[in-house]
């Protein structure tokens, strides 16, 4: 997938509007014309609606694995948001959520946290869902 490609992913605009936000909570989301708008819109709002509630399950499930106030907050708001989609997007397979979010790790993390997200949402997959 070519640079242009891969920043039309939306799971990127995901992450890019996660982060927007978490860094400045007044302003209001404005959600770009797009194929997955409403994909966007839906797992934007929802990640942050529910982020108390993923939080806690991913306490339950990682334990001592994930602590969220030590881990960088794009590498937090791509487990938030995978963990919102594998609890909440039935109709999307595990492997695709896993994957992709493994794919677009590519444009925001190092090497390291790349393999530890994939680690943490393949023991968040088989904990949240039995597909």
């Amino acid at each position: 997938m070519g640079e242009d490609n891969l920043e039309k992913n939306p799971r990127i605009i995901v992450i890019q509007k996660l982060y927007s936000h978490f860094l400045n909570k007044e302003n209001e989301i404005s959600y770009p014309k797009h194929r997955f708008r409403k994909f966007i819109k839906d797992t934007v709002s929802g990640t942050i609606e529910r982020e108390e509630f993923l939080l806690e399950n991913l306490k339950t499930i990682l334990k001592d694995e994930f602590k969220p106030q030590r881990t960088d907050l794009i590498l937090k708001l791509m487990i938030l948001s995978a963990t919102f989609e594998l609890v909440f997007s039935h109709k999307t397979p595990i492997k695709v959520i896993v994957s992709e979010y493994v794919k677009i790790s590519d444009f925001f993390l190092e090497t390291a946290h790349k393999r530890y997200l994939n680690a943490i949402l393949d023991t968040v997959s088989k904990n949240v869902r039995k597909d």
